[in-house]
């Protein structure tokens, strides 16, 4: 599936939209959520045609097994991953090689250079033509990442938020582009929040389309975001569960409670115990950086078109932001890194990694459309039980106690050896081991090549 890029809007003048408070707003949109998802009946969601949905923390091995299941099925993989959009930026995003990519069609990859910025309503779209493409051709679609926000309105839809009109967006972009420019994201944030959003101060740092989004929601409807229920909050109430732990003790909600959703879905979690997955990450960290075409390599080229770490969403990214900072550090050395430096990098890019992924599951654990596998059981079991899961008829799936992950840490001795986890390197244990990636920073990582904007030929 391809995508049209979007360069940036025109602008213009300036406009003040009357604030409503968020009560307010919330009264008087939640009937129009309630209602997003389709009304029907629990008979006719047996006519539903089935999505398969796997997720899983990152390293857990969730783009394999979609890619195995994806031939079993006769499937399409649609790629719900914030970073693998773009183009060049494979290593770091764990992005299918070619040939995975040949043997089974993908969707939603490498479809936006790294300048430009992809939202989650953007993502839901996309998705959900993807999906009914897939399913025209016959064939199974296969949504599979770890980005929680694309894959919970994916599944559950989107708020109703008013579009803006051409005139407000570019009233909105006319007010941000001096500070965008100038980079001064807080006076920015400063600006939005006094014209009504409450909750700016949560936006990630230079995450200017949000800014921009949140600004455009005033003016058009007086409301701030919050004010337009997600239909997964309201998802939520229908269950009639209160307690957060209610939700987490949870699994695979099915049957008669799924039936306004649009399709018929099969969700999986994919994890392994925390130890183990926090081994395999660290291990995973390491082989991004093996070899000349590496992360670092990535990163060097977004320096190169004009980018800094943490100036859009994808040198937010992690193992990009933390490898475009160390390269700064050793231009600005002359080229020049310590071992001592290098084992730093790579221990803040794995730590980032480690949370990366603790964060992922707390997500996920409160949403109980998920039937939650454990990673460590053998490829082909796994397999088996999904094939089998989406072949059934019936309406109750259950996952047996062979296959089962639980979602919390089990018991106190695991959680001591959570807390008293220490990385155990497998390639970089030695200064020598690290004495090529030191040689090829002095060599190339150090030549600043200021290349064309739009240049991705050189990966």
């Amino acid at each position: 599936m391809t995508r049209v890029a979007a360069g940036l809007r025109p602008w213009g003048l300036r406009h003040h939209f009357p604030y409503t408070s968020s009560a307010t707003c919330l009264r008087r949109h939640l009937h129009s959520s309630l209602c997003s998802s389709s009304s029907a009946s629990f008979s006719r969601r047996e006519e539903k045609e089935k999505v398969i949905v796997i997720s899983g923390p990152t390293g857990a091995g969730k783009s394999r097994l979609a890619l195995e299941l994806a031939k079993r099925l006769n499937g399409e993989i649609i790629s719900a991953d914030s970073v693998q959009v773009y183009q060049g930026l494979d290593v770091g995003s764990a992005k299918p090689s070619p040939s995975d990519r040949k043997e089974v069609p993908h969707h939603l990859l490498d479809i936006l250079h790294p300048s430009e910025e992809y939202s989650v309503g953007q993502f839901y779209d996309d998705a959900r033509q993807a999906t009914r493409d897939i399913l025209k051709k016959g064939r199974v679609p296969i949504v599979t990442g770890g980005t929680g926000l694309y894959l919970r309105w994916f599944i559950y839809g989107k708020p109703h938020a008013p579009k803006a009109s051409p005139d407000i967006a570019t009233q909105v972009y006319a007010e941000l582009e001096n500070y965008q420019f100038s980079g001064d994201w807080d006076a920015a944030v400063k600006l939005v929040f006094e014209a009504g959003d409450p909750n700016t101060q949560s936006i990630p740092t230079n995450n200017w389309y949000r800014l921009r989004r949140s600004l455009e929601i005033i003016k058009s409807s007086g409301c701030p975001p919050s004010a337009f229920q997600l239909p997964y909050n309201s998802f939520k109430e229908q269950l009639n569960l209160a307690a957060t732990d209610d939700y987490q003790n949870m699994d695979g909600v099915q049957g008669s409670q799924l039936k306004d959703l649009d399709y018929n879905y099969v969700c999986f979690f994919l994890t392994s115990p925390r130890r183990d997955l926090y081994r395999s990450i660290d291990l995973r960290c390491e082989d991004m950086l093996s070899g000349s075409d590496g992360i670092l390599a990535e990163a060097k080229w977004l320096l190169d078109i004009g980018f800094l770490p943490n100036s859009n969403p994808s040198t937010r990214s992690i193992g990009y932001r933390q490898g475009m900072e160390y390269l700064l550090r050793c231009r600005e050395q002359g080229g020049q890194s310590s071992a001592e430096e290098f084992f730093s990098f790579l221990f803040e890019f794995q730590k980032a990694s480690r949370n990366f992924a603790k964060r992922q599951m707390t997500w996920f654990r409160n949403d109980p459309i998920y039937n939650w596998l454990d990673a460590s059981k053998p490829l082909e079991k796994v397999l088996d039980f999904i094939h089998d899961a989406y072949h059934d008829q019936t309406t109750t799936l259950v996952v047996p106690e062979s296959l089962r992950m639980k979602k919390d840490v089990a018991n106190r001795q695991e959680l001591k050896e959570l807390q008293t986890y220490m990385t155990k390197n497998r390639y970089f244990v030695t200064h020598e081991d690290c004495a090529d990636i030191l040689t090829w920073i002095e060599t190339e990582g150090n030549i600043a090549e200021r290349l064309p904007i739009g240049e991705c030929s050189t990966l």
